[in-house]
């Protein structure tokens, strides 16, 4: 399914997006990450990601939004973007789970070239939990993460959804 929001995004429906789990986890903390990519098939490994975090035991899906489509931002000279958002359940700490966040930036093909620059998944860590860190290599909540189109239109029809 296709939903235009105007004439630069559209939002779709697939498979796992948007998700909501029938059953509750006990994990300690609720992480949201944003996800995006624009090169390859993303949806393909948007997919492939959402089945990888579905079969960790150290992650429980709770819920998924739809996919929006929207223009790059920065870098403006590439290929419009498909962004969505998964709620997770994790008993892993913050470090930990950025760890992990990352290697599957890599198993995907991610490579990192400049700031902006074209991907084929980058995933953001925009919650975790109530906790607020800045660090060099980590700031939660995400950095301007309310001013983003690619973050907020998702997250509010995954709370709508809810």
């Amino acid at each position: 399914m296709k939903k235009k929001i105007n004439d630069k995004l559209t939002l779709y429906k697939s498979n796992n997006f948007p998700y909501i789990s029938k059953k509750k986890s006990k994990m300690k903390y609720l992480v949201t990450i944003g996800i995006g990519g624009n090169v390859g098939d993303v949806r393909k490994t948007f997919n492939k990601l959402f089945l990888s975090l579905k079969n960790n035991s150290h992650f429980h899906i709770e819920s998924s939004s739809p996919l929006l489509v929207n223009p790059a931002f920065g870098f403006t000279e590439q290929k419009d973007f498909l962004n969505g958002i998964i709620a997770i359940k994790t008993n892993l700490s913050v470090n930990n789970f950025f760890k992990i966040m990352q290697k599957l930036e890599i198993r995907y093909g991610r490579k990192r070239s400049f700031q902006d620059a074209p991907r084929t998944l980058d995933i953001d860590i925009i919650f975790f939990d109530n906790k607020k860190i800045n660090t060099k290599k980590l700031i939660i909540p995400h950095k301007d993460w309310s001013n983003r189109e690619s973050v907020v239109i998702p997250l509010s029809h995954m709370i709508k959804n809810k």
